[in-house]
C-alpha cells in the first residue's frame, strides 16, 4: 500500500515543506511506501528552501483519480503468434486460463487466443469433420509438439498447409485412395505396416510418421533417402500422434485482431464501464507503444485500490488534487477552518488553530519522541516562518514561537536571516505571469451554495504593483468566468509595512458588501490585514451572508 502526503492544489511554502516534512516523519515512524507529493508547481521561494536545506521537492501529482494500472495483473503470461497452439494450450491448462493475449517479437499484443477457439479447431463439428484433416504448420512444429524425432530428411520450419492421412487399411484400397491426393503435402501416419509405409515413399509424399516407437526397416529407410521423403518416428499411437500433431497450428492463426484493450493510464471508472458491457473474458493493458505490460479481468475491478492520502495543510475536496475524493483519506493535519470534509470511516484528524500545518508536523515529532533531522527542521522553519510572515501575523500563536526556536536551534538557522532570504527571492509580481500570480496559491472555497477563489502573494513593499495592476484584473476576472464562481480575489500583502490591497472580480451584488477603503476600481485597501485564513477569509465570508440577506 502506498501512502502519499500532499498539500493542496497550488502550494504554497507551507503546503510543500509540511508534506516533505510529516512524510519523512512517518519513514522514520516505521511506516513504508510513504512518499511525498505536491498538487501544483513550486516557486522560486520554494525551490531556495529545499536547495538550502537539500531536499529534494515532492513528487509532482497532478491527478489520483485510480487508473488501470493501480488494479491491473502485470505479471502477464502471453503466447507468441509463432508458437504452436499445443504450447499455448498447456498454459492455458496449467494455469486455469480462458484465453491467453498474443504478442509479437516486441512485446505488442496483437489479439487474442481464446481456448473455445482452440476447442473447435482440436474438436471440429461433424459437419467439418472433412476438413480437419487440413492444418496449416510446419514439420518442425508438427514433430515438437508430439515428441517426435528425425528418421531421415529434413524438417522444415516454414508452415505449409499438409493434409494429414492415416493408414489404417488394406493396401488395395489405400493405394488408390493416396492417389486421388498427388497434389497436396500429405503427411501420413502409419503404425507397424511396411508395406504402407513402402507405399507411401513410392508415392513421394511430403513425410511419413511411425507411431507407437516402431522402428522403421532399413529397406524404407533407404527408399526414403533416395526419393527424399522425411520419415519421423513417433513414440505414441497414431490416434494420439494425429491430435498433438493437430496443435502444431501456429496461435497467429487462430487468435481474434478485434479486443478491447486499456492503455494503463485509462481512468477505471471509464475501464468498468466499457468492460461491463463487453463479452470479453480479458482485456490486454498497453503503453504509448502498443506493448503489453498487464491484463485485466472484470474481477479486477473489485480489488481495493493500492493507495492512500494523508492530507496537510487543508480539508477541504475543493482545495486538494484531483481524484482525492476516490481514493482513501487516512490522516489530515490542518489549520484552516473545517470545510464540510466526512468520511466513512474514523481517521486522525487533527486542526489545530496554531499559524502553520508545519508547526503541528513539528509537534508530531515531539509527542512521538522523534528527533527532528537537521535538513527537516530547516524545512519546517521555512514553513512556519512563510505562513505567519515570521510570527507578525496575527495567526501566530504562543506556540508557532517556542517551536520556531526548537526549530532554529535544531537546525543552527537563524530565523531572521532566513526569513530575509525567503521574502527577497523572486518578487511573484516580477517572476509571475499576472495568471500564474492570482493562482499560484489560489484556494476555492465554498459558503451557502457558491464557490469563490480566495488567493494571497507577499511582496516586500507595492512598488511593481501599479504596472500589474490591470493585467492581475483581467486575470481574475478570466479565472472567474472559466471556473463559473461568486468571485475571484487577490490579496496582495506588503510584509514590511504589515498591510494590503485586496483585488476582486464578481458580481456586482457581492463587490457592494465590501466596506474597506477604496484603492481603485476593483482594488480596496485592507490595513494591518495580512493573514488571508484569520482575517481575510472570515471577512469574506461575512460578505457572502451580508450579500445572502441582501438578495
Amino acid at each position: 500500500m502506498q501512502t502519499i502526503v500532499i498539500g493542496h492544489k497550488n502550494p504554497d511554502m507551507d503546503s510543500i515543506c509540511a508534506a516533505a516534512a510529516y512524510a519523512e516523519f512517518k519513514r522514520l515512524s516505521g511506516n513504508t511506501g510513504v512518499i511525498a507529493a505536491r498538487a501544483g508547481n513550486t516557486n522560486e521561494r520554494i525551490d531556495y528552501v529545499l536547495n538550502r536545506f537539500g531536499v529534494e521537492a515532492p513528487q509532482l501529482v497532478n491527478d489520483l483519480s485510480p487508473r488501470v494500472s493501480d488494479v491491473m495483473q502485470p505479471k502477464v503470461l502471453s503466447v507468441r503468434a509463432d508458437s504452436p497452439v499445443y504450447d499455448a494450450l498447456q498454459l492455458i491448462d496449467q494455469k486455469r486460463l480462458r484465453g491467453l493475449p498474443v504478442v509479437d517479437e516486441q512485446n505488442r499484443c496483437l489479439g487474442l487466443l481464446s481456448s473455445f477457439k482452440i476447442n473447435h479447431h482440436l474438436f471440429p463439428s461433424r459437419e467439418e469433420a472433412a476438413t480437419a484433416r487440413l492444418v496449416t504448420a510446419s514439420l518442425a512444429d508438427m514433430v515438437t509438439t508430439f515428441g517426435g524425432a528425425l528418421v531421415t530428411g529434413s524438417l522444415s520450419p516454414e508452415p505449409h498447409e499438409l493434409l494429414l492421412m492415416v493408414g489404417a487399411m488394406a493396401l488395395e484400397s489405400f493405394g488408390p485412395r493416396v492417389q486421388r491426393y498427388r497434389d497436396r503435402n500429405v503427411v501420413l501416419f502409419v503404425g507397424d505396416r511396411p508395406h504402407i509405409q513402402d507405399l507411401g515413399v513410392k508415392e513421394n509424399l511430403h513425410a511419413i510418421v511411425v507411431t507407437g516407437g516402431f522402428p522403421v526397416p532399413e529397406e524404407v529407410r533407404m527408399a526414403a533417402r533416395q526419393a527424399n521423403v522425411t520419415l519421423i518416428s513417433s513414440p505414441h499411437d497414431t490416434a494420439s500422434t494425429v491430435l498433438l500433431a493437430r496443435g502444431a497450428v501456429r496461435v497467429g492463426r487462430m487468435l481474434e485482431p478485434e479486443y478491447t484493450s486499456f492503455h494503463k493510464d485509462t481512468l477505471l471508472s471509464e475501464a468498468r464501464q466499457i468492460a461491463a458491457e463487453s463479452a470479453a473474458f480479458v482485456f490486454p493493458v498497453l503503453d504509448d507503444e502498443g506493448r503489453l505490460v498487464g491484463i485485466l479481468s472484470k474481477s479486477d475491478f473489485l480489488k481495493e485500490i493500492p493507495r492512500q492520502l494523508i492530507l496537510v495543510d487543508h480539508n477541504e475536496l475543493t482545495q486538494a488534487v484531483r481524484g482525492a475524493d476516490k481514493v482513501p483519506i487516512v490522516e489530515i493535519l490542518d489549520h484552516h477552518k473545517l470545510g464540510g470534509f466526512s468520511s466513512d470511516t474514523p481517521i486522525l484528524f487533527w486542526n489545530n488553530p496554531v499559524g502553520s500545518t508545519s508547526s503541528i508536523v513539528t509537534m508530531c515529532f515531539q509527542q512521538a519522541g522523534i528527533a527532528i533531522p537537521k535538513p527537516i527542521a530547516g524545512l519546517l522553519m521555512a514553513g512556519l516562518i512563510s505562513d505567519t510572515l515570521n510570527l507578525t501575523s496575527p495567526t501566530a500563536t504562543p506556540a508557532d514561537r517556542q517551536i520556531l526556536a526548537h526549530l532554529a536551534a535544531t537546525a543552527e538557522c537563524d530565523p531572521t536571516e532566513l526569513a530575509e532570504k525567503i521574502f527577497s527571492v523572486g518578487s511573484p509580481l516580477l517572476t509571475m505571469t499576472p495568471e500564474q500570480a492570482v493562482n499560484a496559491d489560489s484556494k476555492v472555497y465554498e459558503e451557502a451554495g457558491h464557490q469563490f477563489a480566495v488567493a494571497q502573494i507577499e511582496e516586500l513593499n507595492f512598488a511593481h504593483f501599479p504596472e500589474k495592476r490591470e493585467a492581475l484584473l483581467s486575470a481574475l476576472e478570466t479565472q472567474r468566468q472559466k471556473k463559473g464562481l461568486l468571485f475571484c480575489a487577490l490579496l496582495v500583502t506588503d510584509i514590511t509595512e504589515q498591510t494590503s490591497l485586496l483585488l476582486v472580480r464578481g458580481a456586482d451584488h457581492f463587490l457592494h458588501t465590501i466596506d474597506y477603503p477604496v484603492h481603485g476600481p476593483f482594488i480596496w485597501t485592507l490595513a494591518g490585514v495580512v493573514s488571508r485564513k484569520k482575517q481575510l477569509l472570515p471577512y469574506l465570508l461575512h460578505c457572502v451572508e451580508k450579500m445572502q440577506r441582501l438578495a
